[in-house]
C-alpha cells in the first residue's frame, strides 16, 4: 500500500475482534511512529502498551467517571453534555472492547512536545492502516491517563503528559468510506 493509498484509507475503527495484536506487529508500529518528524531531533516521546483486558476495562471505567465529573461543571458545554450521554450507557466502553492500547507521553516540556507526539500518533496509525490493522485515538481517556492514579497504577513517570492513546486491533467490519471537505484555503499569496 502507498502512503497515498494509506491516508485515504485510515479511518477510525470503533469495532474490533478478539484476535490479539501480536508482539511483533506491536513493535513495528512503534518503530514506524519514532520515524516522525520531531522539533529540533527532540524525539520527546515515550510509549505504553497496555493489554490486559481487565485493565482496560478498569480504565474505561474511570475515564467515564472523570469525563462525568468534568462535565458536571457550571461552564459544561454542549459537547460536555454530549459526551454525558454517551458515557452514561453502561454498555458503553471506552476503547470499543479493543484488546490493545498504545499511549504516546511527552517526556519534556517545550512548545512542541505534543505536535511531535501527535506526528508520531499519525505514522503508528498509518503503519496499522497498512499493515491490515485498525486505530482509533481515545481522547476520552486522556484525563484519566494524566491523573495521579494512574500514572501510579501504570508505573509512569509523574512528570509525564498523556498526550495520544491510539486503539490498536483487528477490525471487526471495514470501515466505511468517509468524505470529507475540500480544503479551506484562506490566504495564497
Amino acid at each position: 500500500m502507498s502512503v497515498m493509498d494509506a491516508i485515504y484509507a485510515r479511518r477510525s475503527v470503533r469495532n474490533f475482534t478478539a484476535q490479539p495484536v501480536s508482539t511483533a506487529s506491536i513493535h513495528m508500529l512503534l518503530y514506524a511512529a519514532v520515524q516522525a518528524p520531531t522539533a529540533n531531533h527532540a524525539e520527546p516521546w515515550v510509549f505504553a502498551v497496555i493489554q490486559d483486558r481487565k485493565l482496560l476495562d478498569r480504565l474505561s471505567e474511570t475515564a467515564k467517571q472523570t469525563l462525568w465529573l468534568q462535565a458536571q461543571g457550571e461552564d459544561a458545554d454542549g459537547a460536555a453534555r454530549r459526551t454525558v450521554s454517551l458515557i452514561s450507557d453502561p454498555a458503553y466502553h471506552v476503547f470499543y472492547n479493543s484488546g490493545t492500547l498504545i499511549i504516546l507521553y511527552g517526556k519534556a516540556s517545550g512548545p512542541f512536545v505534543a505536535a511531535d507526539c501527535w506526528l508520531a500518533a499519525e505514522n503508528l496509525m498509518l503503519a496499522a492502516c497498512t499493515a491490515g490493522l485498525g486505530s482509533c485515538v481515545i481522547g476520552l481517556a486522556v484525563p484519566a491517563l494524566n491523573s495521579p492514579e494512574w500514572k501510579r497504577l501504570l508505573d509512569i513517570p509523574m512528570e509525564l503528559t498523556a498526550y495520544a492513546p491510539i486503539l490498536i486491533g483487528h477490525p471487526a467490519e471495514a470501515a466505511m468510506p468517509q468524505t470529507r471537505k475540500p480544503p479551506d484555503v484562506i490566504c495564497w499569496k
